[in-house]
């Protein structure tokens, strides 16, 4: 008996919407990244894009727990001599508040080619709204 892989055809993809607002950043961050990786459908396959679209919103409103608040950095280079840049979670909400949510979900997921693939079929907003009403999305609710 063979084992049967899905093909590119046979993928059905859902979209998900998670509301952000006062949930922990690590559950939220879970949660969508298995949604991504496709690890919640029976036909997962670790060498394959099976997952579905995720849509993140009120991102500007997701909790940190203990002491992050004050205490996380994010750190990246430059790639000039000095270019290390560093700045605290306070300053990178004011600043682009997406990045929080969208790096702690990247975080998760495999650090190959298709996990890049991964990635792209994530989408954080802001705010309460996003585009893609057309794509009829699930609400998702976290505990």
């Amino acid at each position: 008996m063979s084992t049967e892989f899905p093909s590119k055809n046979a993928i059905s993809r859902r979209w998900h919407v998670i509301d952000a607002q006062n949930v922990i950043l690590g559950k939220l961050a879970t949660k969508a990244a298995m949604l991504l990786m496709g690890k919640t459908k029976p036909s997962y396959t670790p060498f394959l894009d099976t997952g579905d679209h995720v849509i993140v919103i009120n991102a500007e409103k997701v909790r940190l727990t203990g002491r992050k608040e004050q205490d996380k950095v994010y750190r990246h280079f430059t790639g000039y001599p000095g270019g290390l840049v560093e700045k605290n979670i306070r300053r990178v909400r004011a600043e682009r508040p997406t990045r929080i949510v969208e790096e702690a979900i990247q975080g998760m997921l495999p650090k190959t080619k298709l996990g890049k693939q991964m990635f792209r079929k994530l989408n954080v907003y802001a705010g309460d709204r996003h585009p893609h009403a057309a794509q009829k999305p699930s609400a998702l609710a976290l505990k």
